[in-house]
C-alpha cells in the first residue's frame, strides 16, 4: 500500500541498483552481490522521538506498519508497531522472534533491511526500509496476469533472494505476491519473514498461506528449503496465468 504524495519524496532517499553486475573477470553476474553494511555493525542508537509519523501504510492482524520521516536526516523509513498483549493473545512470539532474528543475519539487495528494533510495555517497534513501490500483488490484480518477459524478469530476482537465504540456512516458507514489494527502480523486496526459520534438516510445523503450501507440508511429512521452490513454481504459474 502506497500513501499518496509521500511515495515519490520517500523514494528519492532510495540507492539505485543495477541487477547484473560485472565479475573481475568481466563475465556478467545475474544475482548482485550480498549487501555490505557500511560503517560500524552496530546499529544507530534511534529513539521514537527522532521520528516523524506521515501515514499509516499497512495494517495487520497485531500491529500497523507506519511511513515515518527522520528530523534531523530526512530519511524514510518504514516502523511495524506490533501489539504485545496481541502478539501473546495469538501465539506468535515464535513468529515475531524469527522475523527480527532472520533480518539480523541476511543482508541482500532482494530483502527488505532492518535497521532497528525496541519495545515498551505496550508494544513492539521494528524499523525497517521503506519500500516505495508497494506490493508485487496489486500490479498482478490490476494486469489480470504478466507478460513472460515480466514473469522471467520478477522470477529470476525471487529465485537470487531464495538462494542467498538457502545459502544461510534459512527457509523463507510465506513467498506470495503479497510479501514481494518493489522499489522505485522496480525491483523486489521479499518481507514479512515470520515464517522464516534456520533449517539444517527438517521441520515439521505446518505453516505458510494454503495456496502455496507444498505436499509434504500438507501431509506432515517433514519438510526442508525445497518447500520455498514449489511456492515459486506456484507463483510463477500465478504471474503467466493470473
Amino acid at each position: 500500500m502506497e500513501a499518496p504524495g509521500l511515495a515519490a519524496a520517500a523514494a528519492a532517499e532510495s540507492d539505485p541498483r543495477k541487477v547484473a553486475e560485472e565479475t573481475p573477470t568481466g563475465r556478467l553476474r545475474l544475482c548482485p552481490s550480498p549487501g555490505r553494511r557500511r560503517g560500524s555493525p552496530e546499529p544507530p542508537a534511534y529513539r521514537l522521538q527522532d521520528f516523524d509519523t506521515l501515514a499509516t501504510v499497512g495494517t495487520g492482524t497485531f500491529g500497523r506498519v507506519h511511513l515515518v520521516k527522520e528530523k534531523t536526516a530526512k530519511h524514510f523509513f518504514a516502523l511495524k508497531v506490533m501489539s504485545i498483549p496481541d502478539v501473546i493473545r495469538l501465539k506468535q512470539e515464535q513468529h515475531v522472534h524469527n522475523e527480527k532474528s532472520v533480518l539480523k543475519e541476511v543482508s541482500h539487495p532482494f530483502l527488505i533491511r532492518l535497521f532497528w528494533t525496541w519495545h515498551d510495555e505496550r508494544f513492539l517497534y521494528m524499523l525497517m526500509e521503506y519500500v516505495p513501490g508497494g506490493e508485487l500483488f496489486s500490479y498482478l490484480r490490476n494486469r489480470g496476469r504478466f507478460s513472460s518477459t515480466t514473469g522471467l524478469f520478477y522470477s529470476a530476482e525471487i529465485i537470487c533472494a531464495i538462494e542467498y537465504l538457502h545459502s544461510k540456512e534459512i527457509v523463507y516458507r510465506d513467498l506470495k505476491p503479497e510479501n514481494i514489494l518493489l522499489d522505485r527502480d522496480g525491483h523486489i523486496k521479499l518481507t514479512d519473514f515470520g515464517f522464516a526459520k534456520k533449517l539444517v534438516d527438517r521441520t515439521w510445523t505446518l505453516c505458510g498461506t494454503p495456496e502455496y503450501l507444498a505436499p509434504e507440508v500438507i501431509q506432515s511429512k517433514g519438510h526442508g528449503r525445497a518447500v520455498d521452490w514449489w511456492a515459486l513454481g506456484i507463483l510463477i504459474f500465478e504471474m503467466l496465468s493470473g
